[in-house]
């Protein structure tokens, strides 16, 4: 089921954010999420009219979380948007990150949004194979953009006009 997130989700979403903190590359973020933290993302993104969705199972067990917000602050990238997936470990390859990626594109697409920009980093090539199967194009790579784990890492960017 994939669902706009709850207040009750933060929790859950934390800790599954905190796994890919903690153990890869896949994000530059090197400080895990608080509870509170992922309260003010589903608020902030909730007063800007943005996307934040999650996938749960039949027993209400999350398997992952997107959302969106836009790309660069002013006005004139109102219609730009960026966004964020991540999955359950065990929930790759099922289908949930296109139903996941499907809701916040439609989202965006309602709220006027044009084209939606996928930032991967470049030590996460499955990461970037599912956006090109969704569509998405490389349009640029950041050379040394990110740090973690004391090393650089590339950031690709994809794009894909809605």
């Amino acid at each position: 089921m994939i669902r706009p997130a709850r207040a009750e989700d933060a929790a859950a979403i934390a800790a599954l954010l905190n796994h890919w903190i903690e153990t890869s590359a896949i994000t530059f973020n090197p400080v895990p999420k608080t509870t509170a933290d992922i309260l003010d993302m589903i608020a902030a993104k909730a007063a800007a009219g943005h996307g934040f969705f999650v996938a749960l199972d039949d027993d209400g067990q999350l398997l992952g979380q997107a959302s969106y917000g836009q790309f660069r602050a002013g006005a004139g990238y109102r219609t730009c948007m960026e966004h964020s997936i991540s999955l359950s470990p065990d929930a790759s390859g099922k289908g949930i990150g296109r139903a996941l990626m499907t809701a916040i594109e439609d989202h965006a697409r309602a709220g006027g949004a044009h084209q939606m920009i996928a930032g991967v980093s470049d030590e996460n090539a499955d990461g970037r194979a599912f956006h090109e199967r969704l569509g998405y194009r490389h349009i640029a790579t950041v050379p040394e953009a990110g740090h973690k784990f004391g090393r650089f890492i590339d950031l690709v960017l994809l794009q894909k006009f809605l």
